[in-house]
C-alpha cells in the first residue's frame, strides 16, 4: 500500500465533525463508466465493482480533524493492456486510494497508485492527491515463495499540498499460505506484511497486512495502520489512518 499523505490547510480551526459518508455500490459503478473493460485470465480479477465491507479512522492533528471509513468500502477493478490493472478503494466519499499491479515473468509487481482526500474545514474544502510510483520490483504477489522470505519495495512520490518529494521504503515479508472467509466460502490467500518507512518532504511509518487470492490477486483483505508526519505555516500536522477492509463477495458488479 502506499502513502496516504496530509493536507495543509489555511487556517486553523478547532472542528471534529466529520462530513465523510460511505460510498454505495451503485455510486462506484456509476464513477466505473466504461473502465470495466479488457480480457481477466486466471492471474487477473474479473473488471468491475467488488462489496467490500470495514471500518476505519483517519486523523489530523492540525487541524484537529477525523473521519470514518466504511462500514461499505467498494472495491473496483480495471484492467490495464495486457498485464496491468488497477484496484480502487473508496473508504468514504473523502477518501480514495489505488494501487495499479502488473505481471512480470509469474509475479506480479506494485507499479504505483494514488490517493486523494477531502477535509472539511468549517464550510471550506480542502483536497489533496497524491501520486506515487514503484521501483521494479516491489513485488505484490510472488509467482512461488517460502515462508519469511523477503523483498524490498521503494516508491517515490509527490502530494499537491506538500512541497518536494517523499521516498516509501521497506521489506515486503510472506507470512504464509491462508484461507478467508468470503461471504462464508472459504478462498485461498497469500498473507504477507509490507513495512514502510517514509522520509523526504513528509516523514512517517506504515504497516499493511494484506491477503491476495492466490488464484487472481483480488485483495481478500487488508489491514493499515500509518503515521505520517508533515510541516505545515502552523507547526508538525501528524496524520493517521488505522482501518481494515474484507472482500463480501466474489462477484464483480458492472
Amino acid at each position: 500500500m502506499l502513502a496516504v499523505v496530509l493536507v495543509s490547510v489555511a487556517a486553523v480551526v478547532v472542528l471534529t465533525t466529520s462530513h465523510a459518508k460511505p460510498v454505495s455500490l451503485r455510486q462506484a459503478e456509476a464513477q466505473l463508466g466504461k473502465g470495466a473493460t479488457g480480457v481477466p485470465g486466471a492471474d487477473r480479477p474479473a473488471p468491475g465493482v467488488y462489496a467490500y465491507t470495514g471500518s476505519g479512522t483517519e486523523k489530523l492533528t492540525l487541524p484537529p480533524l477525523s473521519q470514518a471509513e466504511g462500514p461499505t468500502i467498494p472495491g473496483t477493478v480495471t484492467l490495464r493492456g495486457q498485464n496491468c490493472w488497477v484496484f480502487r478503494v473508496d473508504y468514504s466519499t473523502h477518501h480514495w486510494q489505488t494501487w495499479e499491479y502488473c505481471l512480470h515473468s509469474g509475479d506480479l509487481w506494485e507499479a504505483g497508485g494514488q490517493s486523494w482526500q477531502l477535509w472539511s474545514v468549517g464550510p471550506l474544502n480542502f483536497t489533496n492527491l497524491s501520486t506515487f510510483t514503484c521501483a521494479p520490483g516491489s513485488m505484490a504477489l510472488p509467482g512461488d515463495a517460502t515462508v519469511g522470505q523477503r523483498w524490498q519495495s521503494r516508491c517515490t512520490g509527490t502530494n499537491t499540498s506538500v512541497k518536494g518529494g517523499t521516498l516509501s521504503a521497506g521489506p515486503y515479508t510472506f507470512l504464509g499460505l491462508d484461507t478467508v472467509s468470503v461471504g462464508g466460502t472459504p478462498v485461498p490467500a497469500a498473507h504477507f506484511l509490507r513495512v514502510r518507512t517514509d522520509t523526504g518532504a513528509q516523514t512517517g511509518t506504515e504497516r499493511s497486512e494484506v491477503w491476495f487470492s492466490t488464484r487472481t490477486g483480488l485483495p481478500l483483505r487488508v489491514q493499515q495502520d500509518l503515521k505520517v508526519k508533515s510541516s505545515t505555516p502552523f507547526g508538525t500536522s501528524t496524520y493517521t489512518q488505522v482501518g481494515v477492509f474484507v472482500l463480501a463477495s466474489l462477484v464483480a458488479h458492472r
